[in-house]
Protein backbone atom coordinates (compact mmCIF):
# COMPACT_ATOMS: atom_id res chain seq x y z
CA UNK A 1 0.00 0.00 0.00
CA UNK A 2 1.12 3.52 -0.69
CA UNK A 3 1.70 6.25 1.85
CA UNK A 4 -0.06 9.64 1.84
CA UNK A 5 2.88 11.39 0.19
CA UNK A 6 2.91 8.94 -2.70
CA UNK A 7 -0.82 9.03 -3.32
CA UNK A 8 -1.04 12.82 -3.14
CA UNK A 9 1.81 13.21 -5.61
CA UNK A 10 0.16 11.00 -8.21
CA UNK A 11 -1.24 13.04 -11.08
CA UNK A 12 -3.38 10.09 -12.09
CA UNK A 13 -4.93 9.97 -8.65
CA UNK A 14 -5.60 13.70 -8.65
CA UNK A 15 -7.16 13.52 -12.11
CA UNK A 16 -9.67 10.88 -11.11
CA UNK A 17 -10.37 12.22 -7.63
CA UNK A 18 -11.23 15.55 -9.18
CA UNK A 19 -13.65 13.98 -11.62
CA UNK A 20 -16.25 13.35 -8.95
CA UNK A 21 -16.49 9.66 -9.75
CA UNK A 22 -17.26 7.28 -6.91
CA UNK A 23 -14.33 4.97 -7.49
CA UNK A 24 -12.42 2.46 -5.41
CA UNK A 25 -8.67 2.90 -5.80
CA UNK A 26 -7.43 0.29 -3.36
CA UNK A 27 -4.96 -2.22 -4.81
CA UNK A 28 -4.42 -0.44 -8.15
CA UNK A 29 -1.01 -0.21 -9.90
CA UNK A 30 -0.29 3.46 -9.15
CA UNK A 31 3.36 2.59 -8.53
CA UNK A 32 3.72 0.86 -11.90
CA UNK A 33 2.61 3.69 -14.18
CA UNK A 34 3.84 7.15 -15.05
CA UNK A 35 2.37 10.30 -13.52
CA UNK A 36 0.15 11.05 -16.53
CA UNK A 37 -1.49 7.61 -16.44
CA UNK A 38 -5.28 7.45 -16.30
CA UNK A 39 -6.40 4.75 -13.90
CA UNK A 40 -9.99 5.10 -15.12
CA UNK A 41 -9.63 1.94 -17.14
CA UNK A 42 -9.44 -0.03 -13.90
CA UNK A 43 -12.25 1.79 -12.07
CA UNK A 44 -14.98 2.10 -14.71
CA UNK A 45 -16.95 -0.22 -16.94
CA UNK A 46 -17.53 1.00 -20.49
CA UNK A 47 -20.01 -0.09 -23.14
CA UNK A 48 -17.29 -0.48 -25.77
CA UNK A 49 -14.80 -2.14 -23.44
CA UNK A 50 -12.15 0.44 -24.21
CA UNK A 51 -11.08 4.03 -23.62
CA UNK A 52 -9.34 5.93 -26.40
CA UNK A 53 -6.16 7.61 -25.17
CA UNK A 54 -4.14 9.87 -27.50
CA UNK A 55 -0.39 9.58 -26.90
CA UNK A 56 2.40 11.31 -28.80
CA UNK A 57 4.53 8.74 -30.59
CA UNK A 58 8.23 8.85 -29.78
CA UNK A 59 9.01 7.66 -33.31
CA UNK A 60 6.84 9.94 -35.49
CA UNK A 61 6.16 12.78 -33.06
CA UNK A 62 2.45 12.59 -33.98
CA UNK A 63 -0.49 11.91 -31.69
CA UNK A 64 -1.66 8.31 -31.92
CA UNK A 65 -4.77 6.76 -30.38
CA UNK A 66 -4.32 3.81 -28.06
CA UNK A 67 -7.22 1.64 -26.93
CA UNK A 68 -7.08 1.19 -23.16
CA UNK A 69 -8.90 -2.07 -22.45
CA UNK A 70 -11.62 -1.88 -19.77
CA UNK A 71 -14.30 -4.11 -18.36
CA UNK A 72 -17.61 -3.85 -20.18
CA UNK A 73 -20.89 -3.02 -18.41
CA UNK A 74 -21.69 -5.79 -15.90
CA UNK A 75 -18.65 -7.68 -17.19
CA UNK A 76 -18.69 -11.24 -15.79
CA UNK A 77 -14.88 -11.26 -15.72
CA UNK A 78 -14.81 -8.31 -13.32
CA UNK A 79 -14.31 -9.86 -9.86
CA UNK A 80 -16.59 -7.25 -8.31
CA UNK A 81 -19.41 -8.52 -10.55
CA UNK A 82 -19.05 -12.14 -9.52
CA UNK A 83 -21.93 -13.61 -7.55
CA UNK A 84 -21.82 -12.98 -3.82
CA UNK A 85 -21.80 -16.73 -3.22
CA UNK A 86 -18.64 -17.19 -5.29
CA UNK A 87 -17.00 -14.09 -3.81
CA UNK A 88 -17.69 -15.47 -0.34
CA UNK A 89 -16.25 -18.81 -1.41
CA UNK A 90 -13.04 -17.12 -2.56
CA UNK A 91 -12.98 -15.09 0.65
CA UNK A 92 -13.30 -18.19 2.82
CA UNK A 93 -10.62 -20.06 0.84
CA UNK A 94 -8.06 -17.29 1.32
CA UNK A 95 -9.18 -16.92 4.94
CA UNK A 96 -8.66 -20.67 5.42
CA UNK A 97 -5.17 -20.29 3.97
CA UNK A 98 -4.41 -17.63 6.56
CA UNK A 99 -5.85 -19.88 9.24
CA UNK A 100 -3.46 -22.64 8.17
CA UNK A 101 -0.54 -20.22 8.42
CA UNK A 102 -1.54 -19.08 11.90
CA UNK A 103 -2.29 -22.67 12.93
CA UNK A 104 1.18 -23.73 11.79
CA UNK A 105 2.75 -20.95 13.81
CA UNK A 106 1.11 -22.01 17.06
CA UNK A 107 0.37 -25.73 16.93
CA UNK A 108 3.90 -26.66 18.01
CA UNK A 109 3.48 -24.73 21.26
CA UNK A 110 1.30 -27.68 22.32
CA UNK A 111 4.45 -29.74 22.87
CA UNK A 112 7.54 -27.58 23.28
CA UNK A 113 8.92 -30.13 25.75
CA UNK A 114 9.08 -32.92 23.12
CA UNK A 115 11.87 -31.50 20.93
CA UNK A 116 13.68 -30.20 24.01
CA UNK A 117 13.85 -33.68 25.52
CA UNK A 118 14.62 -35.54 22.28
CA UNK A 119 17.38 -33.17 21.16
CA UNK A 120 18.76 -32.52 24.63
CA UNK A 121 18.33 -28.74 24.57
CA UNK A 122 16.80 -26.25 26.95
CA UNK A 123 13.16 -25.24 26.81
CA UNK A 124 14.20 -21.75 25.72
CA UNK A 125 16.06 -23.15 22.70
CA UNK A 126 13.03 -25.26 21.79
CA UNK A 127 10.90 -22.11 21.81
CA UNK A 128 13.12 -20.59 19.10
CA UNK A 129 11.18 -22.66 16.51
CA UNK A 130 8.13 -20.53 17.34
CA UNK A 131 10.06 -17.27 17.19
CA UNK A 132 11.78 -17.84 13.84
CA UNK A 133 8.51 -18.87 12.18
CA UNK A 134 6.67 -15.73 13.28
CA UNK A 135 9.65 -13.57 12.27
CA UNK A 136 9.78 -15.19 8.86
CA UNK A 137 6.00 -15.34 8.30
CA UNK A 138 5.38 -18.42 4.42
CA UNK A 139 9.40 -20.29 0.93
CA UNK A 140 7.64 -23.55 0.23
CA UNK A 141 5.37 -26.06 1.91
CA UNK A 142 7.99 -28.72 1.22
CA UNK A 143 10.14 -27.39 4.06
CA UNK A 144 7.60 -28.67 6.59
CA UNK A 145 8.84 -32.20 5.83
CA UNK A 146 12.42 -31.62 7.12
CA UNK A 147 10.84 -30.29 10.33
CA UNK A 148 8.90 -33.52 10.80
CA UNK A 149 11.92 -35.76 10.20
CA UNK A 150 14.62 -33.52 11.67
CA UNK A 151 17.43 -35.22 13.57
CA UNK A 152 18.61 -32.18 15.51
CA UNK A 153 17.38 -28.84 16.78
CA UNK A 154 19.41 -26.90 14.17
CA UNK A 155 17.52 -28.48 11.26
CA UNK A 156 14.23 -27.81 12.99
CA UNK A 157 14.99 -24.12 13.59
CA UNK A 158 16.33 -23.45 10.06
CA UNK A 159 13.43 -25.17 8.29
CA UNK A 160 10.88 -23.42 10.50
CA UNK A 161 12.45 -20.09 9.57
CA UNK A 162 12.13 -20.96 5.87
CA UNK A 163 8.51 -21.99 6.42
CA UNK A 164 7.85 -18.68 8.11
CA UNK A 165 9.27 -16.70 5.20
CA UNK A 166 7.18 -18.67 2.71
CA UNK A 167 3.96 -18.40 4.69
CA UNK A 168 4.22 -14.60 4.75
CA UNK A 169 2.74 -14.46 1.24
CA UNK A 170 -0.84 -15.44 2.16
CA UNK A 171 -0.87 -13.16 5.19
CA UNK A 172 0.13 -10.11 3.16
CA UNK A 173 -1.80 -10.76 -0.07
CA UNK A 174 -5.24 -11.59 1.28
CA UNK A 175 -6.08 -7.94 1.93
CA UNK A 176 -5.45 -7.18 -1.75
CA UNK A 177 -7.57 -10.14 -2.81
CA UNK A 178 -10.51 -8.88 -0.75
CA UNK A 179 -10.05 -5.42 -2.25
CA UNK A 180 -10.27 -7.01 -5.71
CA UNK A 181 -13.48 -8.85 -4.86
CA UNK A 182 -15.48 -6.43 -2.75
CA UNK A 183 -16.39 -2.78 -3.11
CA UNK A 184 -15.23 -0.43 -0.39
CA UNK A 185 -18.64 -0.25 1.29
CA UNK A 186 -18.98 -4.06 1.21
CA UNK A 187 -15.54 -4.91 2.49
CA UNK A 188 -16.11 -4.66 6.26
CA UNK A 189 -17.68 -8.08 6.89
CA UNK A 190 -15.39 -10.07 4.53
CA UNK A 191 -12.39 -8.34 6.09
CA UNK A 192 -13.65 -9.38 9.53
CA UNK A 193 -13.90 -13.00 8.36
CA UNK A 194 -10.29 -12.80 7.20
CA UNK A 195 -9.20 -11.03 10.39
CA UNK A 196 -10.57 -13.88 12.49
CA UNK A 197 -8.38 -16.45 10.74
CA UNK A 198 -4.94 -15.31 12.01
CA UNK A 199 -6.30 -15.38 15.57
CA UNK A 200 -8.36 -18.56 15.40
CA UNK A 201 -5.24 -20.39 14.22
CA UNK A 202 -3.19 -19.71 17.37
CA UNK A 203 -6.30 -20.45 19.47
CA UNK A 204 -7.18 -23.78 17.87
CA UNK A 205 -3.60 -24.87 17.14
CA UNK A 206 -2.63 -25.70 20.73
CA UNK A 207 -6.06 -27.29 21.31
CA UNK A 208 -5.82 -29.71 18.38
CA UNK A 209 -2.08 -30.12 18.63
CA UNK A 210 -2.10 -30.84 22.34
CA UNK A 211 -4.00 -34.10 22.14
CA UNK A 212 -2.25 -35.09 18.91
CA UNK A 213 1.13 -34.60 20.56
CA UNK A 214 0.05 -36.59 23.62
CA UNK A 215 -1.17 -39.45 21.42
CA UNK A 216 1.34 -39.55 18.56
CA UNK A 217 4.32 -37.37 19.53
CA UNK A 218 5.51 -33.91 18.52
CA UNK A 219 6.56 -34.91 14.99
CA UNK A 220 2.94 -35.49 14.02
CA UNK A 221 2.29 -31.82 14.62
CA UNK A 222 4.36 -31.15 11.51
CA UNK A 223 2.65 -33.86 9.47
CA UNK A 224 -0.70 -32.25 10.36
CA UNK A 225 0.66 -28.89 9.16
CA UNK A 226 1.73 -30.49 5.88
CA UNK A 227 -1.74 -31.95 5.29
CA UNK A 228 -3.51 -28.65 5.95
CA UNK A 229 -1.01 -26.69 3.84
CA UNK A 230 -1.53 -29.11 0.94
CA UNK A 231 -5.31 -28.72 1.13
CA UNK A 232 -4.97 -24.92 1.14
CA UNK A 233 -2.61 -25.08 -1.86
CA UNK A 234 -5.06 -27.20 -3.86
CA UNK A 235 -7.99 -24.89 -3.10
CA UNK A 236 -6.07 -21.70 -3.93
CA UNK A 237 -4.42 -23.08 -7.06
CA UNK A 238 -7.36 -24.86 -8.69
CA UNK A 239 -10.54 -23.18 -7.44
CA UNK A 240 -9.77 -19.47 -6.99
CA UNK A 241 -9.26 -17.57 -10.29
CA UNK A 242 -7.20 -14.42 -10.84
CA UNK A 243 -8.78 -11.45 -9.04
CA UNK A 244 -6.38 -8.59 -9.81
CA UNK A 245 -8.08 -6.31 -12.35
CA UNK A 246 -4.86 -5.00 -14.01
CA UNK A 247 -3.71 -8.57 -14.65
CA UNK A 248 -7.11 -9.64 -16.02
CA UNK A 249 -7.25 -6.64 -18.36
CA UNK A 250 -3.65 -7.13 -19.45
CA UNK A 251 -4.50 -10.69 -20.49
CA UNK A 252 -7.57 -9.41 -22.30
CA UNK A 253 -5.52 -6.79 -24.15
CA UNK A 254 -3.03 -9.44 -25.23
CA UNK A 255 -5.86 -11.61 -26.53
CA UNK A 256 -7.43 -8.67 -28.42
CA UNK A 257 -4.13 -7.76 -30.06
CA UNK A 258 -3.96 -11.30 -31.38
CA UNK A 259 -7.59 -11.85 -32.38
CA UNK A 260 -8.18 -8.34 -33.80
CA UNK A 261 -4.67 -8.06 -35.27
CA UNK A 262 -4.47 -4.61 -33.71
CA UNK A 263 -1.48 -3.56 -31.61
CA UNK A 264 -3.38 -0.55 -30.22
CA UNK A 265 -5.11 -2.62 -27.52
CA UNK A 266 -3.11 -2.01 -24.34
CA UNK A 267 -3.39 -1.26 -20.63
CA UNK A 268 -1.75 1.54 -18.69
CA UNK A 269 0.76 -0.85 -17.16
CA UNK A 270 1.91 -1.79 -20.68
CA UNK A 271 1.71 1.67 -22.19
CA UNK A 272 3.23 3.75 -19.40
CA UNK A 273 5.15 1.15 -17.46
CA UNK A 274 8.10 2.38 -15.44
CA UNK A 275 11.54 0.84 -16.09
CA UNK A 276 12.05 -2.50 -14.37
CA UNK A 277 14.94 -1.16 -12.30
CA UNK A 278 12.81 1.65 -10.91
CA UNK A 279 9.97 -0.78 -10.15
CA UNK A 280 12.29 -3.10 -8.25
CA UNK A 281 13.74 -0.19 -6.30
CA UNK A 282 10.28 0.98 -5.28
CA UNK A 283 9.01 -2.50 -4.43
CA UNK A 284 12.07 -3.36 -2.35
CA UNK A 285 12.37 -0.10 -0.45
CA UNK A 286 8.78 1.17 -0.24
CA UNK A 287 7.75 -1.20 2.60
CA UNK A 288 10.71 -0.09 4.71
CA UNK A 289 10.06 3.54 3.83
CA UNK A 290 6.47 3.20 5.00
CA UNK A 291 7.44 1.34 8.14
CA UNK A 292 10.20 3.64 9.34
CA UNK A 293 9.27 7.03 7.83
CA UNK A 294 5.50 7.00 8.34
CA UNK A 295 4.88 7.19 12.11
CA UNK A 296 1.25 6.10 11.90
CA UNK A 297 2.21 2.94 10.00
CA UNK A 298 5.11 2.25 12.38
CA UNK A 299 3.06 2.63 15.56
CA UNK A 300 0.11 0.58 14.31
CA UNK A 301 2.54 -2.13 13.15
CA UNK A 302 4.25 -2.21 16.55
CA UNK A 303 0.90 -2.29 18.32
CA UNK A 304 -0.41 -5.18 16.22
CA UNK A 305 2.85 -7.15 16.47
CA UNK A 306 2.78 -6.90 20.27
CA UNK A 307 -0.83 -8.07 20.30
CA UNK A 308 -0.08 -10.99 18.00
CA UNK A 309 2.79 -12.06 20.25
CA UNK A 310 0.33 -12.38 23.14
CA UNK A 311 -1.27 -15.38 21.45
CA UNK A 312 1.58 -17.71 22.45
CA UNK A 313 1.37 -18.17 26.25
CA UNK A 314 3.59 -20.92 27.65
CA UNK A 315 2.74 -20.73 31.35
CA UNK A 316 0.53 -23.80 31.47
CA UNK A 317 3.04 -26.55 30.74
CA UNK A 318 6.07 -24.79 32.18
CA UNK A 319 4.38 -23.08 35.14
CA UNK A 320 1.53 -25.41 36.04
CA UNK A 321 2.99 -28.66 34.70
CA UNK A 322 -0.04 -29.54 32.60
CA UNK A 323 -0.14 -31.96 29.68
CA UNK A 324 -0.20 -30.67 26.12
CA UNK A 325 -3.88 -31.63 25.76
CA UNK A 326 -4.95 -29.82 28.92
CA UNK A 327 -3.00 -26.76 27.85
CA UNK A 328 -4.91 -26.69 24.56
CA UNK A 329 -8.24 -26.50 26.39
CA UNK A 330 -7.24 -23.14 27.86
CA UNK A 331 -7.39 -21.61 24.38
CA UNK A 332 -11.12 -22.31 24.01
CA UNK A 333 -12.22 -19.03 25.69
CA UNK A 334 -9.81 -17.14 23.42
CA UNK A 335 -11.36 -18.81 20.36
CA UNK A 336 -14.87 -18.04 21.61
CA UNK A 337 -13.93 -14.38 22.01
CA UNK A 338 -12.54 -14.27 18.47
CA UNK A 339 -15.69 -15.86 17.02
CA UNK A 340 -18.00 -13.55 18.98
CA UNK A 341 -16.15 -10.43 17.87
CA UNK A 342 -16.20 -11.61 14.25
CA UNK A 343 -19.96 -12.17 14.59
CA UNK A 344 -20.32 -8.50 15.54
CA UNK A 345 -18.76 -7.34 12.27
CA UNK A 346 -22.12 -6.88 10.45
CA UNK A 347 -23.12 -4.30 13.07
CA UNK A 348 -19.78 -2.52 12.72
CA UNK A 349 -20.18 -2.51 8.96
CA UNK A 350 -23.73 -1.15 9.29
CA UNK A 351 -22.37 1.79 11.28
CA UNK A 352 -19.68 2.37 8.67
CA UNK A 353 -22.30 2.35 5.90
CA UNK A 354 -24.15 5.12 7.73
CA UNK A 355 -20.92 7.16 7.69
CA UNK A 356 -20.44 6.19 4.06
CA UNK A 357 -23.79 7.81 3.22
CA UNK A 358 -23.14 10.79 5.47
CA UNK A 359 -19.87 11.67 3.71
CA UNK A 360 -21.19 11.07 0.20
CA UNK A 361 -19.40 7.79 -0.31
CA UNK A 362 -16.00 9.06 0.85
CA UNK A 363 -15.76 8.88 4.66
CA UNK A 364 -12.39 9.76 6.22
CA UNK A 365 -9.98 6.89 6.81
CA UNK A 366 -10.15 7.57 10.55
CA UNK A 367 -13.77 6.33 10.53
CA UNK A 368 -12.30 2.83 10.36
CA UNK A 369 -10.66 3.33 13.77
CA UNK A 370 -13.85 3.88 15.75
CA UNK A 371 -14.17 0.16 16.75
CA UNK A 372 -10.53 0.24 17.87
CA UNK A 373 -11.28 3.07 20.30
CA UNK A 374 -13.60 0.77 22.25
CA UNK A 375 -12.05 -2.67 21.75
CA UNK A 376 -8.55 -1.61 22.79
CA UNK A 377 -9.67 -1.78 26.44
CA UNK A 378 -10.52 -5.48 26.28
CA UNK A 379 -6.90 -6.51 25.80
CA UNK A 380 -5.44 -4.99 29.00
CA UNK A 381 -8.48 -6.18 30.99
CA UNK A 382 -7.90 -9.74 29.81
CA UNK A 383 -4.17 -9.52 30.42
CA UNK A 384 -4.71 -8.18 33.93
CA UNK A 385 -6.97 -11.13 34.77
CA UNK A 386 -4.53 -13.56 33.17
CA UNK A 387 -1.48 -12.16 34.95
CA UNK A 388 -3.00 -12.27 38.41
CA UNK A 389 -4.48 -15.75 38.08
CA UNK A 390 -1.67 -17.64 36.34
CA UNK A 391 0.19 -18.70 39.47
CA UNK A 392 0.46 -22.50 39.89
CA UNK A 393 -1.60 -22.55 43.09
CA UNK A 394 -4.55 -20.61 41.60
CA UNK A 395 -7.49 -22.35 39.91
CA UNK A 396 -7.47 -22.65 36.11
CA UNK A 397 -10.74 -20.74 35.78
CA UNK A 398 -9.02 -17.36 36.20
CA UNK A 399 -6.64 -17.45 33.22
CA UNK A 400 -9.33 -19.14 31.16
CA UNK A 401 -11.71 -16.24 31.76
CA UNK A 402 -8.92 -13.79 30.95
CA UNK A 403 -8.63 -15.29 27.47
CA UNK A 404 -12.13 -14.25 26.41
CA UNK A 405 -11.72 -10.43 26.47
CA UNK A 406 -8.33 -10.81 24.78
CA UNK A 407 -9.88 -12.82 21.94
CA UNK A 408 -12.88 -10.50 21.72
CA UNK A 409 -10.72 -7.40 21.41
CA UNK A 410 -8.29 -8.84 18.87
CA UNK A 411 -10.60 -8.87 15.84
CA UNK A 412 -11.86 -5.33 16.27
CA UNK A 413 -8.31 -4.08 16.58
CA UNK A 414 -6.88 -6.12 13.73
CA UNK A 415 -9.80 -5.42 11.41
CA UNK A 416 -9.74 -1.69 12.15
CA UNK A 417 -5.98 -1.51 11.55
CA UNK A 418 -6.22 -3.42 8.26
CA UNK A 419 -9.07 -1.29 6.95
CA UNK A 420 -7.46 1.95 8.10
CA UNK A 421 -4.09 1.26 6.49
CA UNK A 422 -5.94 0.19 3.36
CA UNK A 423 -7.91 3.45 3.30
CA UNK A 424 -4.64 5.41 3.47
CA UNK A 425 -3.78 4.14 0.00
CA UNK A 426 -6.84 5.84 -1.49
CA UNK A 427 -6.29 9.13 -3.31
CA UNK A 428 -7.10 12.35 -1.54
CA UNK A 429 -10.54 13.76 -2.26
CA UNK A 430 -9.47 17.29 -1.44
Amino acid sequence: MQDNHLRRSSDAARTLSGSGQDTDYLDLPVRQVTRDANLEEYTTETAAGQIIKPVRSAASGKMEDWKLVTFTIDDPENPKNWSKAFKWYCTMVVAFTCFVVAFASSVITADIEGPAEEFGVSREVSLVVVTVFVIGFGVAVIFIIPCAVSKNIGTLIVCRAIDGIAFSAPMTLVGGTLADLWKNEERGVPMAAFSASPFLGPAIGPLAGGYLADAAGWRWLYWLMLILAFVAWVLITFTVPETYAPTILKRRAKKLRKTQNDSKYVTETELDSRPLGEKLRIFFFRPFQLLFLEPIVLFISIYMSVLYGLLYPIVYQGGKGWSAGSTGLMFIPLAIGVIMSAACSPFINKHYLSLYAKYGGKPPAEARLIPMMFSCWFIPIGLFIFAWTSYPQIHWFGPAVGGWPVGFGFIFLYNSANNYLGELSLPSTS
